[in-house]
């Protein structure tokens, strides 16, 4: 039996097959979160055959039309940015039940991808989550940085509830 070749995807550390097929075999729109080097995308996506359909989607740019400011404010890949782009997103859902698909990225407990989640169950979105492996409060609302950002990050948050 000769070596198997690994699907290009896979190679290049785009896609975990196992895990896509569990997730599509749930039957459940599942919200996808992805990190750039600048920003998050997020995108509700259902799946009919294995044909993936984006139902709404936004990136953590859009905070800069919601008041964040680009010039004082922090990082748009932030925890805080993370978490504002998941209200941000439910805010366009309104509602429903999902699962989140994070690909590849890792999941360490209090990381950034979790504060995304945090945004979308705050938002109202019905997702099983752990509250374990979500950011603290304290740095989900920015306390850990600058008054000026802090203020800027409170401003975006009660525009977007």
């Amino acid at each position: 039996m000769g070596l198997r070749t690994m699907k290009r995807r896979r190679r290049e550390n785009k896609t975990d097959y196992k895990l896509r097929l569990n997730l599509l075999k749930s039957g459940i729109p599942r919200i996808v979160v992805r990190r750039t080097n600048k920003y998050f995308t997020v995108q509700a996506v259902e799946s009919t055959e294995a044909q993936d359909k984006v139902i709404a989607g936004v990136t953590s740019k859009e905070l800069l039309k919601n008041g964040w400011d680009a010039k004082a404010g922090g990082s748009l890949k932030s925890i805080p940015a993370g978490y504002l782009t998941g209200l941000l997103l439910a805010k366009k859902l309104k509602k429903g039940k999902f699962i989140i698909d994070l690909g590849m990225a890792r999941t360490l407990s209090g990381s950034r991808v979790f504060s995304v989640v945090k945004g979308l169950i705050d938002g109202g979105l019905e997702i099983s989550a752990d509250e374990k492996v979500f950011p603290s409060e304290e740095r989900l609302n920015g306390e850990h940085l600058k008054d000026d950002v802090k203020a800027m990050i409170g401003k975006v948050k009660e525009k977007l509830k």
